[in-house]
């Protein structure tokens, strides 16, 4: 090899590891369960957010200058608030600035406050209307609030399966006591009788004592606060003890996780409610559903569709702003919008969704299938 040659060979190696140099790598963290009862949610929040990060990469990004290249820092909270307190604080502790999840809202909560007190935006998907309300500025939700999961529950019972009467039952997590106390309210409101008002808890798997309270109720419907870990199961037994009344949720058991779980067969006479529109009546929806389904080799459940939004909604905001400072991110999401593959994200004061549309679906073998936007 001659002198030439090796020179040419210096030059190049140099301008390689000079163009590696000036790549910016912006991690994203990412928080949710991926093992234990909710693993099937987290995975899906997980994959979501992952097609996103492929294909903003494969876009070529310049911010500043300078390529990026996004890192998705996948980190498993089990759905344990205490784990997702020290998920979080690792978070702050490697210097990522941008988070996507948590998704249970009782995890949000606690963890919300480290990710303040380090100056991470964060996005989530966690329902309870008290997570807005703890004026931190670095938090945006991107999914509908158990306000309007609830309530909008609670108008189709009224409006389109005509019930009079309801048993609710929650699992005492933060999502699941919210949920159930905004269907309860606006049931109320339109003339819905609560004739029964049970509770469980997140790990449980026998429901035979608070259900043969709500058969002796005879509700025309059954409300379940809580994820379909135990909504499955306590379909099962609701059927097993006669209880044919139809079981009614939020996103929460809004999975076929739900179904599976659930053991029954034909028509389980389900309904919940989903934040967003009818995605797969949209073409941005379709093309999200055929991508994922190409990449995962399955459907997509309850909220692969925020999480990859919210991955394009911090890269369009790094983009505008020119920069990955999370204080000038911040600012941006608040003021703008940003038209996604779940909706619009437009923010209001309490960084909360300006409008978003809920979707009731039902369960039909193992099809999670719309039926109605309200």
């Amino acid at each position: 090899m001659n002198k030439t040659t090796l020179k040419l060979l210096a030059l190049a190696a140099g301008l390689v590891a000079l163009g590696c140099q000036a790549q910016e790598r912006v991690r994203i963290g990412f928080m949710s369960p991926v093992t234990g009862p909710q693993a099937g949610y987290g995975t899906d929040n997980r994959d979501g957010a992952a097609l996103a990060i492929k294909e903003l990469n494969a876009k070529g990004i310049k911010i500043g200058g300078k390529p990026v290249q996004f890192d998705l820092d996948v980190n498993d909270d089990t759905a344990d608030p205490r784990q997702g307190v020290q998920v979080a604080q690792t978070l702050v502790d490697k210097k990522v600035k941008f988070v996507l999840g948590p998704y249970n809202s009782g995890v949000t909560m606690p963890a919300s406050r480290v990710f303040a007190d380090g100056g991470v935006i964060v996005l989530t998907v966690a329902s309870n209307p008290k997570i807005t309300t703890q004026n931190q500025t670095n938090l945006f939700r991107i999914g509908a609030t158990d306000n309007q999961l609830g309530a909008k529950m609670a108008v189709y019972a009224a409006q389109d399966l005509k019930v009079k009467t309801v048993a609710v039952i929650d699992d005492r997590t933060a999502y699941g006591q919210g949920v159930a106390q905004e269907f309860t309210a606006q049931a109320t409101k339109l003339g819905i009788k609560v004739v029964a008002k049970e509770f469980t808890n997140d790990k449980a798997t026998d429901f035979s004592s608070i259900l043969t309270a709500v058969k002796a109720a005879k509700p025309d419907a059954v409300f379940y606060g809580g994820y379909s870990a135990q909504g499955g199961p306590l379909l099962r037994q609701m059927r097993g003890l006669g209880i044919a009344a139809p079981l009614l949720g939020g996103d929460g058991i809004c999975s076929v996780e739900t179904a599976t779980l659930s053991q029954v067969a034909g028509d389980m006479n389900v309904f919940c409610t989903q934040g967003g529109a009818l995605i797969d009546r949209s073409a941005k929806g379709k093309q999200f559903i055929d991508k994922y389904k190409a990449e995962f080799k399955r459907d997509p459940l309850t909220y692969a569709a925020a999480f990859y939004d919210g991955a394009y909604l911090l890269a369009t905001a790094m983009e505008a702003t020119q920069s990955t400072d999370p204080k000038k991110v911040g600012e941006h999401l608040a003021k703008s919008s940003y038209a996604g593959v779940a909706g619009e994200y437009a923010y209001d004061a309490k960084h909360d969704l300006k409008s978003s549309a809920v979707t009731v679906f039902t369960l039909k073998g193992k099809d999670v299938v719309p039926l109605k936007s309200l």
